[in-house]
């Protein structure tokens, strides 16, 4: 059994935040996974940054442009969850685009997750086609994005390619926005469990306790990521910056 089903078999709900990799710069990074962590989050949410990234909004789209001025690479991003994993038991998946990991080499990145300690990856432009075409990791678990405007073709092969949990985009945009999640999660996540039994993540424009509460009457796990990272954007020159973001963490954890 993976980590991410161990983690979701072992909660009844989980929490999910995202942080994007080298904002404000990787140092700070790993001090914030570690707060996260310790905050109570199920399974981070770690982001390489990227210069097209179509599905995040201008939060997120800031704090990419901001990590990608350091020149960072993607070993220095992978060496930094083999810090955090030699600290922590919680589940660290990466989110990012094709273009990054492709040109990385798909092979090499199966093999440094093994060694640091990643548990998945989330390619938000990849498609169950393109995966199945590739055949990029036998071992990384890879999780797909599904999103209330998908036909039940469309979910069927998600819910078919996916592992360790599916993401179930909140509403149609890019991420940032608040959502209505009454209005928006509970048709959605009925009509994926009908074609899987992998758990259900939900994300974009889930930003306050209460909207954490919602998606866990429905679903399995909530995703915040703009929240978060625009606090960070907001708090960086702050010395005590990664003790802030726990705070802020506790503050959005319903009581479980």
């Amino acid at each position: 059994m993976s980590r991410l089903s161990e983690i979701f078999g072992a909660r009844n709900k989980c929490f999910l935040p995202f942080v994007t990799a080298g904002h404000p710069d990787l140092e700070t990074t790993l001090a914030i996974l570690l707060e996260l962590a310790g905050a109570g989050s199920d399974i981070i949410e770690l982001g390489i940054p990227f210069s097209d990234p179509i599905a995040d909004g201008p939060v997120i789209q800031r704090s990419s442009f901001s990590a990608l001025e350091h020149g960072y690479s993607i070993d220095d991003m992978l060496d930094v969850i083999r810090q955090f994993r030699s600290q922590s038991d919680t589940g660290i998946i990466l989110m990012t685009y094709l273009n990054p990991v492709y040109q990385y080499g798909l092979e090499k990145l199966e093999a440094r997750a093994r060694e640091v300690g990643l548990d998945g990856i989330l390619i938000s432009d990849l498609t169950p086609e393109e995966y199945l075409r590739l055949k990029p990791f036998k071992r990384l678990e890879t999780i797909f994005l599904a999103a209330p405007t998908s036909s039940d073709q469309r979910l069927e092969a998600i819910s078919r390619t996916s592992r360790g949990f599916l993401y179930l985009v909140a509403r149609t945009g890019v991420t940032g926005r608040q959502t209505n999640v009454s209005e928006s999660v509970p048709a959605t996540v009925e009509r994926v469990r009908r074609f899987t039994d992998l758990p259900i993540a939900v994300g974009f424009g889930i930003v306050t306790q209460e909207d954490v509460e919602q998606v866990w009457q429905w679903a399995d796990g909530a995703v915040v990521g703009s929240a978060i990272v625009q606090f960070i954007e907001e708090n960086r020159d702050a010395p005590d910056l990664p003790a802030r973001v726990g705070k802020l963490v506790r503050s959005l954890l319903p009581d479980r």
